[in-house]
């Protein structure tokens, strides 16, 4: 699923609101998670799941290629735990 399908069926869900709007309403969750992201470490959404963000240690790995060890530098990475009623919806 694509943004643009997402935008799609807000705007046919919706009453009244053009497409226009209804990509600017997607757009304003959108930031509004991004922003959750980067201030807080978990992002919440009650009946859907969890955003989480963890914090990964610089490590050494081995290029499966070359052989070759590489150092891959610290980083951050969002991880994403759906709630039990997706869950449950998923394997029905």
């Amino acid at each position: 699923m694509k943004k643009a399908d997402i935008i799609d069926g807000v705007y046919e869900r919706v009453d009244g609101l053009t497409k226009l709007e209804a990509a600017e309403l997607v757009g304003v969750v959108f930031e509004a998670l991004k922003e959750g992201l980067l201030t807080h470490d978990k992002v919440m959404i009650s009946g859907f799941g969890n955003f989480v963000v963890h914090d990964k240690a610089a490590r050494m790995m081995k290029n499966p290629l070359t052989g070759v060890q590489v150092e891959v530098a610290a980083h951050r990475s969002v991880t994403f735990k759906p709630s039990p009623v997706i869950k449950r919806e998923m394997n029905t």
